[in-house]
């Protein structure tokens, strides 16, 4: 599952999946923006079918932290 939701989230910033790694702050990517915000919050929702609400968003802050939020339900 990890892999898979590094690629989704690879796909939504226009990056490569090894350029991507758990420990980093996805915020700090250079694609990141709104738009992405909003297509990782999609992609959570329709291909794990989690729905997150945005204060918890908020408070994650690494690639890891998304896989943990995946990987928990």
């Amino acid at each position: 599952m990890e892999n898979n939701f590094i690629a989704l989230f690879a796909d939504i910033l226009e990056m490569n999946s090894n350029e991507i790694h758990l420990n980093d702050n996805f915020r700090k990517y250079e694609n990141w923006g709104s738009l992405s915000y909003l297509s990782t919050i999609a992609m959570m929702d329709e291909d794990f079918n989690i729905q997150i609400e945005t204060k918890v968003f908020k408070t994650l802050l690494t690639v890891g932290d998304l896989v943990h939020v995946v990987t928990k339900k």
